[in-house]
């Protein structure tokens, strides 16, 4: 299904976030495996997590964050602790998100996990007890969780790929299907929206001066990580304004920002 949710949008963004019928059809034969026809792919792609849906006066698909300002946006702001660094070998221990809209948490969810193996180190880095984990959701129990409580919003995550790739690969072994939710990553764009010594979330917590923070722990992360994108927005090119002009900002070259700000109407 990555692949779908990969082809989906660059063809949306190519369409002016809509596609036709047709358009949209073409796309998911050629791109899935899958057995079932356009309209199961529709509601799979949906329960995944991908921010698409169907307009009946138009008669056609849309991407969702195509048209929503960034502002409006919801987004699922993630951290995870894990028992290594592998998901084929290793599980999350501990999961932290918030939800954010229009600048505000409106939601939370933290949960432990239950884990039979704790390595020594990772007690000393984050401060999880193994007797933290006893009694704790079962993986499936947590991550279904998870996945109801992220519905289509926006993935955030400091250092993005690692909590995103994790998550994917674990909720694939428990039958939970891909992530399908659009990717942004508070490392890359604060990159782009302020300067700093360095981005890593412990020097950001210091630097940003971020209050009541334990770093390591999943929640407070999240909450952190949170922080780094309010810091960032603050600091938006002009141009920026839809949720997807967000995410493709967010990884966007120098060239492509300076193209972008050069057709940029200047106001008076």
């Amino acid at each position: 299904m990555q692949k779908v949710f990969e082809v989906l949008t660059t063809a949306f963004r190519k369409h002016d976030g809509k596609l036709s019928e047709t358009q949209y059809v073409e796309i998911v034969n050629r791109h899935t495996s899958l057995l079932e026809d356009s309209d199961t792919i529709f509601i799979l792609l949906q329960a995944s997590g991908y921010p698409i849906s169907f307009c009946e006066t138009e008669v056609c698909y849309k991407l969702e964050t195509y048209f929503s300002s960034y502002e409006s946006q919801r987004y699922c702001i993630i951290d995870i602790e894990t028992n290594g660094s592998k998901p084929g070998t290793s599980q999350v221990i501990e999961i932290g998100a918030i939800m954010v809209q229009n600048g505000e948490v409106i939601d939370r969810f933290e949960s432990f996990v239950e884990c039979a193996f704790l390595p020594e180190y990772i007690s000393k880095i984050t401060g999880i007890e193994p007797t933290d984990l006893v009694g704790a959701p079962s993986r499936k129990e947590a991550l279904t969780k998870l996945r109801n409580f992220m519905g289509d919003a926006i993935f955030v995550a400091h250092n993005a790929n690692f909590d995103y790739g994790f998550l994917n690969a674990s909720f694939e072994r428990f039958g939970l299907g891909n992530i399908g939710n659009p990717k942004l990553c508070t490392i890359e764009l604060a990159r782009r929206t302020f300067e700093s010594e360095r981005y890593g979330l412990a020097f950001l917590i210091d630097f940003l001066e971020i209050e009541t923070a334990t770093h390591h722990r999943a929640f407070s992360d999240a909450v952190c990580a949170g922080k780094v994108m309010d810091k960032s927005l603050e600091t938006l090119p002009e141009y920026v304004k839809s949720a997807d002009e967000l995410l493709r900002f967010s990884c966007s070259s120098k060239k492509e920002r300076r193209i972008k700000k050069e057709k940029t109407p200047k106001k008076d």
